[in-house]
């Protein structure tokens, strides 16, 4: 249950899976594979090459990029680095070991690059391999300055302010001394945090650095997805621009107030840009939504109380853009775009006039101070762009959903990283226009996946504007399977989004695949339902607080209309799928479908929410969602619903046969939701099967364990579908 903006590069998460180590010696890279009867496969899913960070030569002329491939045999992952010429042609992969390479980025006419936790530089060609950086700690992210003298460092640094550090005659003790909250977070135990460092470039290699955190018991990036684009450099190279929740153990847990901080290289000093320096933070109750407390008060806000991130500087120094939430506890809240005066300390929030969710920026040259953004309206994540005068205009129109943005060439042009639900991610140059944004230019670079995709039959994609029980309109899409005969009837699935408040853009997911559902013969029917970005803050916000109301209804709504209006969707064979909130709106549906569907399937789903209140390591999440601790007695009337609501309570009224799945290294929503989910459907007698993954977290990352994901959905699917 994670907000898209936050999420922005969730999409390419599993493109980070553990690389193969060295000593294993796998060498792992494009698959030919053959696709029979032009159908999507897990297979043919699993051969695909996965696109992730890319960068633009200082010139414009090279793409330097990083590709992963994945091994099913072998269950393991290789990243690569690959370069391209602008122009689409050149394109070589630059690593031709067994060792993974990634983190590719142009440094002084050359590419740097992660290799076994050190930097390394070669020739765009892929010669004079170099290994500049011999650090004692492994890095793990690094970020060059502008003039080249020095690098931020990434280092993992021991961490026992919640975990006790064992005592030093007990070295096989595998127990774990708790003080605090926030002892695990996502898929792992607490025990150790990210720092960022700074670190001198000279002829002989780069330096230990020095911790811009020293002493300090703060993450850096912030845990659990931040990377890189958390931290900055001046243009100057004199100043760090990071992003920090300077908090720890329960204060932690309840809260999503992170700041930018400046620090400064020469002096050592730090300040914060979003709180004056005798900020006082009001007192806060824990068991409680921040929504109704003095720290959410309008005179408050201008404290920047909410999540702040992923600074950057404008190229002539003067500002400083981030992304900007209100308020504090709400992690689906409006991301804004935030830009500083580092003179005055002006504040400018620049896209009032958007109402929906900045995923990602850049700024272009200082000369007419025009910001390009990436957002999500109507179910697609397109294009914008702002100047100063808050001038906003659209300047791409796809069915598509734009996952990154770089400037290249001096800002004439974007690199881009492009995909939908036919598409996976592929690398595009966009040329913008805000004179005339019907004439910005979009060209194709990377073809990654042509070889596979040339082979499949492609699914057709529908918009649907839905009508919903009170009356309102809502998008839905309809994919419809390769070689579609309107005279048949298809079995239909009704797809829940999971987040809550995570967009059904047109995504590319290795395990939600609209693409294989379609091929493997299911009309799908994805609905924006209530609490989806895109649509206004209104439509988002109405879900909190009523997770079983009208976003339920629009589910419904939306079965309903492609039941009764599709004559080729067979309304006797519907079934519904999801995960996380999806997994949660399953296991509700469940108990309140009036025998619509015939099967179900819940991915890592909430089931009981009077244990998911404390079993979840995020509490703002569940305080934000639910308004009070489920043992308070003056909870609000949204809380007494949503604990009443909970789908547990509805067992007994359970029909439908229902395959529950689940990691047990999921701490975001435990295993035991989906166990208990599970185990009550067996002791009512009702089919049911679970697939439980001991070594897996909110995701399926694992090549064997993702052909057995999709493997086990179809075969469940089949049984009762078809």
């Amino acid at each position: 249950m994670r907000k898209k903006s936050i999420l922005v590069f969730l999409v390419l998460l599993v493109n980070l899976v553990t690389p193969a180590k060295a000593q294993d010696n796998v060498k792992i890279g494009k698959q030919n594979i053959t696709v029979k009867e032009g159908r999507m496969t897990p297979e043919a899913l699993w051969a695909m090459g996965r696109i992730g960070t890319a960068e633009a030569s200082a010139d414009g002329k090279q793409v330097v990029y990083q590709v992963g491939y994945y091994s099913v045999k072998a269950n393991k992952s290789q990243q690569k680095i690959a370069v391209i010429n602008a122009d689409g042609t050149g394109n070589t992969t630059l690593t031709t070991g067994s060792k993974s390479e990634t983190d590719p980025t142009w440094y002084q006419g050359k590419i740097a690059f992660l290799c076994d936790g050190q930097i390394w530089t070669m020739n765009a060609d892929g010669s004079d391999r170099k290994q500049i950086s011999k650090t004692r700690k492994d890095i793990e992210g690094f970020k060059f300055s502008p003039d080249g003298k020095k690098v931020i460092l990434l280092h993992s640094i021991d961490f026992n302010t919640i975990i006790k550090k064992n005592p030093t005659d007990l070295p096989k003790a595998t127990g774990r001394l708790v003080t605090d909250l926030m002892y695990r977070h996502w898929d792992h135990y607490v025990e150790s945090i990210q720092h960022p460092f700074i670190a001198d470039v000279t002829a002989e290699g780069i330096s230990e650095g020095i911790d811009m955190l020293e002493g300090e018991p703060f993450e850096c990036p912030m845990e659990p997805f931040g990377g890189m684009e958390q931290l900055a450099w001046s243009p100057d190279s004199k100043t760090v621009a990071y992003t920090c929740r300077k908090k720890t153990g329960r204060d932690y847990a309840i809260s999503t107030d992170s700041d930018i901080y400046i620090y400064n290289i020469g002096t050592r000093e730090t300040k914060n840009l979003c709180k004056p320096a005798d900020y006082v933070e009001p007192e806060i109750d824990p068991t409680k939504s921040m929504k109704y407390q003095k720290v959410n008060a309008e005179e408050n806000l201008v404290n920047n109380v909410g999540y702040d991130t992923n600074p950057k500087f404008s190229p002539d120094g003067q500002y400083i853009a981030w992304t900007s939430m209100l308020r504090n506890g709400y992690e689906a809240d409006r991301n804004r775009l935030c830009c500083y005066n580092l003179a005055t300390g002006e504040k400018k929030y620049m896209t009032e006039t958007f109402d929906s969710n900045v995923d990602d920026f850049v700024w272009s040259d200082s000369k007419d101070a025009m910001l390009y953004f990436i957002g999500v309206w109507h179910a697609t994540e397109n294009l914008y762009a702002i100047n100063w005068k808050g001038e906003l205009k659209q300047m791409t129109d796809s069915w598509a959903d734009f996952g990154s943005i770089h400037l290249m060439n001096n800002g004439k042009q974007l690199l881009m990283e492009r995909h939908n639900y036919t598409s996976p991610a592929d690398l595009y140059i966009v040329t913008p226009n805000f004179k005339k944004p019907e004439k910005t230019a979009i060209t194709q670079l990377t073809f990654e996946n042509k070889h596979i995709l040339d082979q499949l039959g492609t699914p057709t994609v529908q918009q649907r504007w839905v009508k919903t029980s009170d009356g309102k309109q809502m998008l839905t899409w309809i994919i419809l399977p390769p070689n579609f005969d309107e005279n048949k009837k298809y079995p239909t699935l009704l797809f829940c989004e999971g987040g809550p408040q995570s967009p059904v853009s047109q995504f590319w997911s290795y395990r939600w695949n609209f693409m294989i559902m379609a091929s493997q013969g299911y009309i799908v029917v994805a609905p924006n339902r209530r609490g989806l970005p895109g649509f206004g803050q209104e439509w988002l916000e109405e879900i909190s607080g009523d997770w079983t109301g009208q976003c339920m209804k629009d589910y419904l709504a939306a079965i309903d209309d492609a039941a009764q209006n599709l004559p080729y969707v067979d309304k006797d064979r519907l079934g519904a799928v999801g995960a996380s909130f999806g997994g949660f709106s399953v296991y509700y549906l469940a108990g309140h479908h009036d025998k619509r569907f015939k099967a179900f399937i819940a991915h890592d789903g909430a089931f009981n929410l009077e244990s998911m209140y404390t079993d979840t390591e995020e509490v703002f999440f569940s305080n934000w969602e639910y308004d009070d601790a489920y043992w308070n007695k003056d909870q609000t009337a949204n809380a007494t619903r949503t604990y009443e609501y909970s789908p547990h309570k509805f067992v007994d009224k359970w029909d439908t046969p229902i395959l529950c799945i689940h990691g047990e290294k999921d701490y975001r929503i435990v295993y035991n939701q989906g166990m208990g989910a599970f185990n009550a459907a067996r002791l009512r007698g009702i089919p049911a099967e679970l697939l439980i993954f001991p070594d897996e977290n909110h995701w399926v990352l694992k090549p064997q364990n993702g052909i057995l994901w999709q493997r086990t959905f179809f075969d469940w699917l089949d049984r009762w579908l078809k």
